[in-house]
């Protein structure tokens, strides 16, 4: 049985994140997670994890991909954009992509393939499920001072809501 066009064209961009994964794990660059953001069915831009090359742990593979996506696109909303990753996206990646308004994820391995080579995303997932206790201390403080550039942004008439 033959492929569909749409068919070939998903396998095709799930290609370029693979070969992204390749590039930053032979780079040293991070793990072995790859990312592209398509826009009708065109790249905008791919990315490969680069949490040990920037020393930033935010820099997984979909986050890098978004902030290319957005710079390239010279907006915040990716909303008409679908994102291509070699893994189920961690809790933070998935916040990113909330927060970027993309509204489809394709993706290959689980968070389970994931932990299996030694990546500790359970321990997000159960703090979620709120099972265990909790690895993060929080403590309020200074809320009146806090709340002051709040009101101020409340009563901006120029805003830019997102």
């Amino acid at each position: 049985m033959f492929a569909s066009p749409r068919q070939r064209l998903v396998k095709k961009l799930m290609k370029k994140a693979v070969a992204q994964a390749f590039l930053g794990v032979r780079k040293n660059h991070g793990g072995p997670f790859g990312a592209a953001i398509v826009r009708n069915g065109e790249i905008v831009a791919s990315a490969h994890n680069m949490v040990i090359k920037t020393h930033d742990p935010t820099a997984h593979a979909e986050v890098v991909a978004i902030r290319r996506a957005a710079s390239k696109l010279g907006r915040f909303d990716l909303s008409d954009c679908e994102i291509y990753s070699t893994c189920e996206p961690c809790p933070m990646c998935l916040s990113a992509i909330y927060w970027s308004n993309i509204r489809k994820v394709f993706y290959g391995c689980t968070r389970k393939d994931a932990e299996k080579i030694g990546f500790r995303d359970r321990r997000l997932y159960d703090l979620i499920k709120k099972k265990g206790s909790p690895a993060l201390e929080k403590i309020r403080l200074g809320r009146d001072d806090c709340l002051k550039p709040f009101r101020e942004w409340s009563r901006k008439r120029d805003r830019v809501m997102y």
